[in-house]
């Protein structure tokens, strides 16, 4: 074959796994408020773009093992894991529990081997891709404990421990965070937010399982509540940065800025049901369309910036 016909999975980046994660969190919050044709719009997205990083993540893990090791090292990378279970959450609503299941036992694999060469490699003064060790963690607590009620009740036994160390990864990524990227970042910024969002909704799916009572259902309802509490707070901190600082350019780490939007309102609707929070409703709903709009904005910036190589032999990307 020639060299130049194989296909160049080399040039597909780790974070666009983020645009998986943003397409099909979107998806799972317009299934829960009835948008059910635009949901499953956003879930062939999703899934069509899931297969293209599975695709290449193999096909580097094969073919280019030096490439692929190099790329485990970094944050991005474990995109692939979060990617995989809010796609897994997304078929669960769908009654396709033996395909969720499936997805949960590959992100389960592949989580420790890309976590571990990640933290390996963690430096200090870091954008906020740092929190995607967070983010993938608490992804595998989400799936299990959404998983749990029609399953198994050790999934949700077994999501409890995986969301406190999602936790502990939080306060690790937090102190390794440049806070200067609150004003600077160009969009994975918001993770720090996102990462707060999706622990709030691991908790509240935790808090809806039916596994705890008493005590234990108590507990897990306030630090439901703090969780999400301080999501809504870092994303109104972080949305006034954008307004006082703006940064309009199209950048593929703005879908790093899409998915916390987006895991905010999901994680704001949750809760709204876990915890009888019933205001929460409206709120999350509200947020889902702020979700959907950015995910639109930054969808023409992405096909825009597709096309920008192909308009003649001497354009120049920008």
């Amino acid at each position: 074959m020639n060299v130049r016909s194989r296909p160049r999975w080399d040039a597909v980046p780790p974070a666009t796994g983020a645009a998986v994660m943003a397409t099909g969190i979107i998806s799972v919050g317009l299934h829960l408020t009835g948008f059910d044709a635009l949901s499953a719009a956003g879930l062939w997205i999703a899934g069509l773009l899931w297969l293209l990083l599975a695709a290449a993540f193999l096909a580097l893990l094969v073919g280019d093992r030096r490439d692929w090791t190099a790329r485990a090292r970094t944050p991005p990378a474990l995109t692939a894991v979060a990617a995989t279970t809010v796609l897994g959450v997304r078929l669960d609503q769908l009654g396709r529990t033996v395909a969720a299941e499936a997805l949960l036992a590959v992100a389960a694999l592949v989580w420790p081997v890309l976590l571990a060469s990640v933290l390996r490699h963690l430096g200090r003064r870091l954008p906020g891709a740092a929190f995607l060790i967070c983010v993938a963690t608490q992804g595998l607590a989400v799936l299990a404990a959404t998983l749990a009620p029609h399953t198994a009740d050790w999934l949700a036994r077994a999501a409890l421990p995986v969301f406190v160390l999602g936790l502990v990864l939080y306060g690790d990524a937090l102190r390794r965070f440049d806070l200067r990227q609150v004003t600077a970042g160009a969009g994975d910024q918001w993770v720090s937010a996102g990462a707060l969002a999706i622990s709030a909704l691991a908790a509240s799916k935790l808090l809806a399982c039916g596994v705890w009572s008493g005590g234990a259902h108590t507990a897990l309802r306030v630090v439901t509540l703090v969780l999400l509490g301080l999501a809504l707070a870092g994303y109104a901190v972080l949305a006034v940065a954008e307004v006082l600082r703006p940064r309009p350019r199209y950048d593929l780490r703005r879908w790093s800025t899409v998915f916390p939007l987006g895991m905010t309102a999901v994680a704001s609707l949750s809760t709204a049901t876990a915890a009888r929070v019933h205001w929460l409703d409206p709120l999350g709903r509200a947020l889902l369309w702020v979700a959907a709009a950015v995910w639109a904005v930054v969808t023409v910036g992405a096909l825009r910036r597709l096309r920008l190589p192909r308009r003649g032999p001497g354009a120049a990307g920008g």
